[in-house]
């Protein structure tokens, strides 16, 4: 591995000793790396090993200069110190930031998975008044087949020469993604536009105007006179006696200039690759478009495990918390199967729906939680290695979270901000909301001290709900054991100066440190979300403030938690209510509820609950109320009786064949029914064998039974 380092102009102040130290490898400080030292460059890269290039501006560059190195192989990573952590008020004091962001550069890339193929072939349809869809078809047809869209009637009026096809009518759907729109519509305008010639004939003798250059009829104008017919002649273009006829196609790419008054065809946040908006001013959606021929892929995001998934059991919706958050609309109930459906084409990689995931059924893949927990555990571990104090995270995405960092950190080099605190290490990721709860507690309980997601205009609206409930659940747990302080904060941020503001007050000079465990975990992010919460917790509870100051460890029983988006906690049984039918063993997920096959009895395992209210919705006799806590107990993770009940006899046999409470409940409901009555009434005291064998003896004896006129012998 080398490493490149350059201060930039003198603009950075590097301690490149220690840094080195810090890396374990002889670092040479250059100034002007991309430029009059790019030599050092090209020679690094034409070994073998990877080189970190401590400069991100000139990427582009770098890239171009390792094109036209001979005999460059070197693998080249790319990370920036300048606006992160150099280019601010206390840069001084940023040699352990650089030494953790150096060290996180020098990771493996994460593990290639699965992909999801889209292929093109630049069929676009462009919705939209036909002029302007003209206008941008003119800037697209030398790489794309455009078919435009015209939806009458309108004022826009076309050109006379047609240059590209045009579809007319009603839109009845349009849906699909990138090289797969179906787009259905209905034929309902009397004018042909294939046979039309665009003579205007009709449009000159329309008396009521009724008819644009767009060559539609509004029919609220038209009075039915038909002048319009005679002039069209021989063309015959014009029949109001068509009837509507339905008609489908499939495109590649839609671009869509109907603007904001517009019905929008697609009303998720995150829209389907391929489909574009498009106001007429900026060009970077046309070059975009352009782009799309091809064939192309994209990881597949997410992993299903239906075994854990609690969404649904006996026919009973528990869990739809991946459903509700989605903003691609790419998550769906498939009733028959009873659980989710997760359309891969659809899915943008946002990582929300595992975020908000109780059981860890839909787990992040690309980056893996693995991968990114080492990430995060390198970063901790580097910094406070380089003698760095009371680490702050920051979460942001590789889009306009970064984006606001770099403007930050250009204003601060001005003196126009103060910039990142140099405690603060910003983190980017594919999206903010693909890390949550239990890897939030992990790096607390890896030592950081504070972690803040920055929300910007990316994030759909649901995504800091449910991003603000986890950290309100975190927050409880960390405060319930005794860790003072605010250790979670979500930023919302539009312009470098709010960001700049919020970061001083959370975590500039003065403000306070929130308090971690005194030692650092060693644990790894796991696969599996429970683990790791379950791993993050132990940690945290072996160095909890409150249990160690408490007189006696079980001084402390539990931690209430909110309720919203709570993953632990136990349950309350009515004992009044419950008959023991065990309908809630059936459906939970999690194993949480066990039944006990020697007698009715009803066991809970706290440890297991993921509190997605499948066992409430369940039980017929609603016994059953959830309750999101924290057991500090050793009984969390042991199965605890709820609730039993005597057996009830048989009446006929004395076998034992249900519950005294079921069988008293099913006896006091049928006990006015007409059809349960006398026998048939004291046959539910049964078993099932003596019921049988009763019915057969009553149905014998009245065949045998003589009657009155029966002859005597």
């Amino acid at each position: 591995m080398t490493t490149l380092i350059c201060n930039c102009n003198q603009t950075l102040p590097l301690q490149t000793q220690s840094l080195g130290r810090a890396l374990g490898e002889a670092l040479t400080e250059h100034s002007t790396l991309c430029r009059r030292e790019a030599g050092a460059f090209q020679r690094a890269v034409q070994g073998q090993d990877t080189v970190v290039v401590a400069c991100t501006q000139e990427q582009r560059l770098f890239a171009e200069l390792a094109e036209q190195t001979e005999g460059a192989v070197a693998p080249i990573r790319f990370v920036n110190l300048r606006e992160t952590a150099g280019w601010s008020f206390d840069g001084r004091q940023a040699t352990p930031k650089m030494a953790a962001l150096l060290a996180a550069a020098r990771l493996p890339e994460p593990e290639p998975v699965p992909t999801v193929t889209y292929k093109s072939e630049g069929r676009l349809l462009i919705l939209g008044p036909l002029d302007a869809a003209e206008r941008a078809a003119d800037l697209l047809a030398d790489t794309l087949q455009v078919t435009l869209w015209a939806e009458g009637p309108g004022d826009a009026g076309g050109r006379q020469a047609r240059r590209h096809p045009v579809i007319a009518g009603r839109l009845q759907s349009l849906q699909g993604w990138l090289g797969a729109f179906d787009v259905r519509w209905a034929s309902n305008n009397p004018i042909d536009l294939d046979l039309c010639t665009r003579c205007n004939a009709c449009v000159a003798a329309c008396p009521e105007q009724a008819i644009g250059l767009d060559y539609q009829i509004d029919m609220s104008r038209c009075t039915a006179h038909r002048d319009c017919v005679k002039a069209c002649g021989a063309a015959g273009a014009i029949d109001f006696s068509r009837s509507p006829s339905e008609h489908s196609e499939r495109f590649d790419l839609v671009l869509d200039l109907r603007g904001a008054q517009a019905s929008p065809t697609f009303v998720q946040h995150a829209l389907p690759q391929g489909y574009f908006r498009w106001d007429g001013r900026e060009a970077q959606t046309l070059l975009q478009l352009r782009a799309l021929v091809g064939e192309f892929e994209k990881p597949r995001f997410f992993q299903y495990k239906q075994k854990l998934c609690a969404h649904s059991r006996n026919d009973k919706t528990g869990c739809s918390a991946c459903i509700d958050i989605c903003s691609a609309e790419a998550i769906r109930s498939d009733k028959a199967r009873q659980q989710i459906v997760v359309n891969p084409n659809l899915c943008v990689g946002c990582g929300a729906c595992t975020t908000a995931c109780p059981t860890g059924a839909l787990t992040y893949a690309y980056p893996r939680a693995s991968e990114q927990g080492g990430k995060i555990r390198t970063l901790l571990g580097a910094y406070q290695a380089a003698g760095g104090r009371d680490a702050a995270l920051l979460l942001h995405s590789q889009g306009q979270g970064q984006k606001l960092i770099d403007e930050l950190g250009r204003a601060a080099q001005l003196k126009l901000m103060q910039g990142v605190p140099a405690r603060v290490m910003p983190l980017a990721l594919w999206h903010t909301a693909s890390l949550g709860l239990e890897v939030w507690l992990s790096a607390v309980a890896y030592g950081a001290r504070q972690v803040m997601v920055l929300l910007t205009d990316e994030e759909a609206p649901q995504y800091k709900t449910a991003l603000a409930e986890q950290m309100a659940q975190a927050q409880a747990l960390l405060n319930g054991l005794g860790y003072t302080g605010t250790h979670f904060a979500l930023i919302e941020a539009g312009h470098p100066q709010s960001l700049d503001d919020t970061l001083q007050r959370l975590a500039g000079r003065g403000a306070a440190v929130p308090q971690a465990p005194g030692v650092a975990a060693r644990h790894a992010v796991q696969a599996e979300k429970r683990s790791t919460l379950e791993l993050a917790l132990d940690h945290l509870l072996a160095h909890a403030p409150a249990l160690q100051a408490a007189a006696s460890p079980q001084a402390i029983q539990a931690i209430e938690l909110p309720k919203e988006g709570a993953l632990l906690g136990s349950i309350a049984v009515n004992a009044d209510r419950c008959t023991l039918c065990m309908s809630c063993v059936g459906a939970c997920p999690a194993s949480a509820l066990q039944d006990n096959p020697q007698q009715p009895e009803l066991k809970f395992i706290e440890k297991n609950c993921v509190q997605c209210g499948l066992c409430a919705k369940t039980c017929p006799e609603q016994a059953i109320t959830l309750q999101p806590r924290l057991l500090l107990t050793p009984e969390r993770g042991q199965a605890r009786r709820l609730h039993h009940s005597p057996p009830y006899a048989c009446v006929r046999c004395g076998k034992p064949f249900g519950t005294l409470k079921a069988i008293e409940a099913m006896l006091g409901r049928l006990s006015g029914h007409s059809m349960f009555q006398g026998a048939a009434l004291e046959r539910l005291k049964m078993c099932g064998d003596c019921r049988v064998v009763d019915i057969f003896t009553a149905e014998n004896e009245v065949r045998i039974a003589p009657t009155p006129d029966a002859p005597k012998h």
